[in-house]
């Protein structure tokens, strides 16, 4: 969906309270924000699908503050990124005992590359900035405006999450 097309269905649901715009929305954007959750829960299906709901319905009540300044994919991500940290804030982390098998992606050769581990040993902040611009594509400057962080904080968080990442890598065998 284009931005103009997003702004158009966030004024029909904030103005008109048209639930079928909220509709398409939700449908066009679930999937980005729920790998969001995935890759900063480690694999945590039903806390991902727990934040997701969570973040549709923060969008769905303060969509009338949707100005189309960004994409609404990067304002619906804020709100995610703003529950993550919400969550994280009001619940003690639970040791993360066991991968779950799926996580990893196989390579040609039968190996396992699982991802969920190597985001493991990342900082939240890191593992959000990695996330956000390696796996959903975000410019530094787009992170800076979701994280609310200073764009040398964001290349900072980046630079030591990808070297943690690449020594753990390393140490598990994916030097090639």
């Amino acid at each position: 969906m284009g931005r103009l097309n997003d702004l158009t269905l966030a004024t029909q649901v904030a103005v008109l309270g048209n639930r079928r715009a909220f509709d398409q929305l939700v449908r066009q954007y679930q999937s980005p924000v729920r790998r969001f959750f995935l890759n900063l829960t480690l694999g945590n299906e039903a806390l991902s699908d727990d934040l997701s709901q969570d973040t549709f319905l923060k969008a769905y009540t303060h969509i009338a503050q949707y100005r189309g300044t960004s994409s609404f994919l990067t304002w619906l991500t804020r709100i995610a990124y703003n529950v993550f940290y919400d969550h994280q804030r009001s619940h003690v982390p639970v040791p993360l005992v066991e991968m779950p098998e799926r996580a990893g992606l196989s390579t040609g050769g039968g190996e396992r590359l699982d991802v969920y581990r190597a985001l493991s040993v990342l900082r939240d902040d890191e593992r959000t900035c990695i996330t956000l611009q390696l796996i959903d594509g975000y410019s530094i400057d787009e992170i800076a405006a979701i994280t609310n962080m200073p764009v040398g904080t964001v290349k900072s968080h980046l630079k030591r999450g990808k070297d943690k990442v690449a020594n753990y890598l390393r140490q598990n065998g994916y030097d090639r």
